[in-house]
């Protein structure tokens, strides 16, 4: 790697003024070449580097300063580069028509800033798009659309989908998200708190809140105890057994199985109400804080968490296998809402969606520490065909993952019993948190949450930039409903199960 790149690895900190500064031109040149293999995939894995930031920064009497992150995803590590953009130059060359990856982040910068990508092949809003909003169209005598949304039934958070239909079948889905306008960046960079990082995204709680804390933590050269750090992965694996779980009978419920519906939600509670006996609430709220976690977890609910986990996987093994010995379950899922291998790294999917196409990304095991080494967790391997059959039984995969992952955990706590779970920060200076960029990669259920933060040279913060996985997931989405019938997007799009707010933010 050349000089105009700097090298980061994750949950750790460079110089803000070590990161190269390079003309628009040539970093996009830099871009193209690094990035290129990722469209070729051997193996699962991807050949290239590929886009986790892309975000702008105010620089100063109207200077805008680009930022870029790309993830070397086969050595773990990341490599940070930038661009000025002096006052007056509000254009440059796309980089999405060479790098179909970078559509999404693209637009987001265009948005901010002002700055347009020259030749972008949908430059459309991507958030304050409420206003004369033009949708794709299509003529012919069969052609109708059909609108869902914004507001839609229950509690669900407001989006829009067009769809552009011949007969029943889907030729085009438009999604449109940002009717929230939330502003958690500049509430982020305003009053940074582990309260405000769990409740971006309510059904990441404990991903959320982990990214930020292991941010701040390196920012400011916070350290944890080894049993506060077991804690946490416990919670998040926790986290994504129940999500998945619950996912799996919001599955069962838009093919009418009713059985697993209500054997999946049944056994989704046993695995909250286990969140709620340690922490207080079944979401996790308030276990993860700065220098450690809130709550010791002993023996005693150890023991019964191993009972009711044990009953729990097997009563999820009984029902998965069931389901799928069901032809008509299976004729539903196989073939529907399929998004293959090429298409998913050229787009860059991201988490079980990615995975369930055949990729092999995964940053807990692209980008490791310590902590999750020490458990010796298997990498799952998927024949990927990228349907709903294929994400449904990646959940199901990753409910047995984190169940061994559980188990090792609850065995490894022991060794550090006598370990405070807090060690406190109160009497740190910030004299270390001067000038620094920082990066924090977290594997949320979903995929990838990627927090980075930058601060000045008085140690204040100046930027807060997230990414949840469902900002590069929304438009795979969008084309695994092609060719398939209208009747099948709720499946397919439960399938997904994408964010709204970790978009709208």
């Amino acid at each position: 790697m050349n000089s105009n790149w700097i090298k980061i690895k994750n949950n750790s900190k460079i110089s803000l003024l070590d990161i190269p500064i390079l003309d628009i031109s040539d970093l996009r040149i830099e871009i193209i070449s690094l990035c290129r293999g990722s469209v070729s995939v051997e193996n699962g894995c991807i050949n290239g580097f590929r886009p986790v930031g892309f975000f702008g920064k105010d620089w100063g009497r109207g200077d805008t300063r680009l930022f870029v992150v790309l993830s070397d995803d086969k050595n773990g590590v990341f490599y940070v580069s930038s661009a000025l953009f002096k006052a007056g130059i509000r254009e440059y060359d796309s980089i999405t028509p060479e790098i179909p990856a970078f559509h999404i982040f693209e637009r987001e910068f265009f948005e901010e800033f002002g700055i347009k990508p020259k030749d972008h092949p949908w430059l459309k809003p991507l958030r304050k798009n409420q206003d004369d909003y033009k949708f794709f169209e299509m003529d012919g005598e069969e052609i109708h659309q059909v609108a869902v949304g914004p507001i839609h039934a229950g509690v669900i958070e407001p989006g829009h989908f067009r769809f552009m239909c011949n007969g029943e079948t889907v030729y085009h889905l438009e999604i449109m998200l940002g009717y929230q306008h939330r502003g958690v960046e500049s509430l982020m960079v305003q009053r940074s708190s582990n309260r405000l990082a769990e409740s971006i995204c309510g059904d990441s709680v404990i991903a959320y809140n982990l990214a930020y804390s292991r941010l701040m933590e390196t920012v400011k050269g916070i350290s944890v105890s080894s049993k506060a750090q077991l804690i946490r992965l416990l919670a998040l694996e926790m986290e994504r057994a129940a999500i998945h779980i619950g996912d799996l009978g919001a599955i069962a419920g838009d093919i009418a199985y009713l059985m697993g519906t209500s054997v999946f939600g049944a056994t989704r509670t046993l695995v909250i109400n286990t969140m709620l006996e340690f922490s207080g609430s079944r979401f996790g709220r308030g276990l993860i804080t700065l220098g450690g976690v809130n709550f010791d977890i002993d023996d005693d609910k150890i023991q019964r968490a191993k009972k009711t986990f044990d009953k729990v996987e097997k009563d999820v093994c009984r029902m998965v296998k069931t389901m799928l010995k069901n032809s008509s379950v299976v004729s539903r899922l196989e073939k529907t809402g399929t998004v293959s291998t090429e298409r998913a790294a050229e787009i860059g999917l991201v988490g079980l969606a990615a995975r369930a196409s055949g990729l092999n990304t995964d940053s807990r095991f692209d980008f490791p520490d310590k902590y999750f080494n020490i458990l010796n967790a298997e990498r799952i391997h998927l024949k990927g065909t990228g349907d709903v059959n294929a994400r449904f039984k990646i959940r199901y995969k990753e409910i047995l993952q984190s169940f061994s992952i559980i188990g090792k955990i609850f065995d490894k706590l022991k060794e550090y019993e006598k370990e405070p779970v807090n060690c406190g920060y109160e009497v740190l200076s910030k004299e270390n948190a001067k000038d620094v960029f920082a990066i924090s990669v977290v594997e949320g259920w979903r995929g990838e949450v990627v927090h980075i933060a930058m601060t000045d040279g008085t140690g204040r913060l100046t930027r807060y930039k997230i990414k949840d996985p469902s900002f590069n997931n929304w438009y795979g989405l969008a084309l695994a409903v092609r060719n398939n019938g209208v009747s099948d997007f709720p499946l397919c799009n439960k399938s997904f199960n994408l964010s709204y707010c970790g978009c709208d933010l």
